[in-house]
């Protein structure tokens, strides 16, 4: 697949042959919701918490004997049956929800998504994304500029989850010119990862030569 590359002004700055390895798969969806919710499912934290029969205070003695009495046998005020008592299967933050995942099924499920993105023309390949020092000014022009190029006008338009740029090191300068973009998300190329892929509608990726380094060493 033969991809265009673009400075941040928009003007065209040459193509390569991207690979089909990753730019060239069918779309897997069984595959890509499988790694996306194991993935959210191991990102998610318990915060809800109750006290069962073993937590609650209280209840060493027996209420009352256990017959004679007319009443029902009971053990314990902490019984779950009883008012101020245990509850049963009850949220607990101290359970596991992470889920394992292959590191192939999601290298594979990564470049899916890569693939159907650079099909729907989704995918912006930058030569260099620099910033002298923080611009937010600067770093709207490059939408702007971008936003110019013939099949990618929503770029500088859509107002919810834009874009997700993949710096290929880390650049204080970069991030910080993007930061005040609630709709951007400013990452290292070594971060790229399905959820966010998803999340947002665009990819803008900085220098292709090191950022396909990067996705092919996923594959081993």
């Amino acid at each position: 697949m033969k991809i265009n590359i673009y400075t941040k002004e928009g003007k065209e700055n040459g193509s390569f042959e991207a690979p089909d390895s990753i730019f060239g798969l069918k779309w897997n969806s069984d595959l890509v919701q499988q790694v996306v919710m194991s993935m959210e499912s191991s990102a998610r934290t318990p915060v809800a918490h109750t006290k069962d029969r073993s937590d609650v205070r209280g209840g060493g003695r027996k209420p009352w004997q256990q017959k004679g009495t007319g009443r029902s046998r009971h053990g314990s005020k902490r019984s779950p049956i009883w008012k101020g008592g245990g509850v049963t299967f009850g949220p607990r933050n101290d359970r596991n929800f992470d889920r394992k995942i292959n590191k192939k099924m999601k290298a594979k499920a990564l470049f899916t998504i890569l693939s159907k993105k650079a099909l729907n023309n989704e995918i912006i390949f930058v030569d260099s994304i620099s910033f002298a020092e923080p611009k937010t000014k600067e770093a709207r022009a490059i939408f702007t500029a971008l936003g110019a190029i013939k099949g990618y006008e929503m770029v500088g338009a859509r107002r919810k989850n834009r874009a997700y740029i993949a710096i290929d090191e880390n650049d204080v300068f970069t991030k910080k010119s993007f930061a005040n973009f609630s709709n951007v998300k400013t990452d290292e190329m070594r971060n790229l990862n399905p959820l966010d892929l998803l999340k947002y509608k665009y990819v803008i990726i900085e220098n292709p030569a090191e950022s396909l380094k990067l996705l092919e060493a996923k594959l081993n």
